[in-house]
């Protein structure tokens, strides 16, 4: 049904280009931020999918990109960042710079459970904590030893998210491990507390509302030292985009390699957006649209929300249990322009995710909250 409703929209599109508005709520890649077509008008002007990385002009970009997620995020001046392909590659790069041999691996979805499978596949002793689909954690004793501790703040498959004071307590009662913090889904939503914290990640196509194809990596000095002992000890780090590597780079506004410098232009703008809008307004209009969902969905008894629990609801990623009223659900929204995220694996029959990014707005969120009130 989902792909028949994509099929509806492709449609439209072709017999009427111009009066097609439809709103996307699929959580990644999701809706474009408003002022990215006029960036991107600029940026051709400006020559800028053309320019080299290693000009004056991107060492440029590089540093206006990075010191406007500073001061968006608040990330400390201890704290590198570097651009990779996407979050994926975070994963494979944290367990190979970050583990000699046993990381351990909060999984409440899909992807927190790829992060853990990840870590054997690169044959460290992975262990895990997994409770249901839809569940949180309350409490956690993380078995010693461990090098790494991987966290999923917001787990995109489910709309699970764990709030920021249990991730600081997980960093403060393990001390010795690497706190790795998956927000993929999340940022800029959240508030973290960076001094209880070793690496956060994250991609640009979901809360940033741009097009797919860059991630973000930021971590401490501890993962850098981590990393350096690793390698003198004689492990491989990899190459090209080892930690260290990216980190030496970084130092001079600069990549190893050719990266996505558009995007990286891209983000810089819309980081700069941002901050016209000011953190604090974004995250209290977030709040205020995932509400105003969650009480229209609260009301219903045949379609709920998947997390039951109101402190482990994602604000960011709102998933919707639809049960046999799937396909007439998916149906309706689409006619009345709302395109929302199919499920995520094996809910794909009976979930739809719903994105709630500074993309979208708060009259947006009130009619998808209306047109639901309305489905019968």
């Amino acid at each position: 049904m989902y792909k028949e409703a994509c099929l509806v929209l492709f449609l439209r599109f072709q017999t009427n280009p111009g009066t097609l508005d439809m709103i996307n709520f699929s959580p990644g890649p999701s809706e474009i931020y408003f002022t990215v077509q006029d960036h991107l008008k600029k940026a051709f002007r400006d020559g800028i999918p053309s320019l080299s990385h290693r000009s004056k002009s991107f060492e440029d970009i590089f540093s206006e990109t990075t010191t406007g997620l500073r001061q968006l995020l608040d990330i400390p001046d201890g704290f590198h960042i570097v651009f990779v392909s996407s979050a994926t590659e975070v994963w494979e790069r944290s367990i190979q710079n970050l583990v000699q041999e046993k990381s351990f691996h909060l999984v409440n979805g899909a992807f927190s459970k790829k992060f853990y499978e990840i870590s054997k596949q690169l044959q460290r002793k992975a262990e895990k904590i997994e409770v249901a689909d839809g569940s949180g954690f309350q409490m956690v004793t993380v078995p010693p030893g461990q090098e790494l501790i991987g966290v999923t703040h917001n787990e995109t498959s489910t709309g699970v998210s764990m709030p920021p004071s249990f991730i600081r307590h997980l960093g403060a009662q393990n001390p010795g491990s690497l706190l790795v913090v998956d927000a993929v889904s999340s940022l800029p939503y959240p508030s973290f507390d960076y001094g209880r914290l070793d690496s956060v990640y994250f991609s640009v196509q979901k809360g940033f509302g741009l097009p797919a194809g860059l991630g973000v990596w930021i971590y401490n000095q501890r993962c850098v030292d981590r990393a350096m002992a690793l390698h003198a000890g004689g492990q491989c780090i990899g190459s090209y985009n080892s930690l260290l590597n990216l980190t030496a780079f970084a130092n001079k506004n600069q990549t190893p390699q050719t990266p996505n410098v558009l995007g990286i232009y891209l983000l810089g703008k819309v980081v700069q957006d941002f901050l016209r809008r000011g953190i604090t307004t974004l995250r209290r209009e977030t709040e205020y649209k995932a509400a105003v969902l969650y009480q229209a969905l609260d009301k219903r008894t045949d379609i709920r929300p998947f997390v039951t629990n109101p402190e482990h609801r994602s604000q960011t990623v709102i998933t919707v249990d639809c049960g046999s009223q799937l396909e007439p659900l998916t149906s309706y929204l689409t006619a009345k322009g709302f395109f929302p995220g199919e499920g995520y694996g094996g809910y794909k029959n009976t979930h739809l995710r719903i994105a709630n990014f500074p993309a979208h707005s708060k009259e947006q969120f009130e009619a998808l909250a209306d047109a639901i009130a309305g489905f019968h």
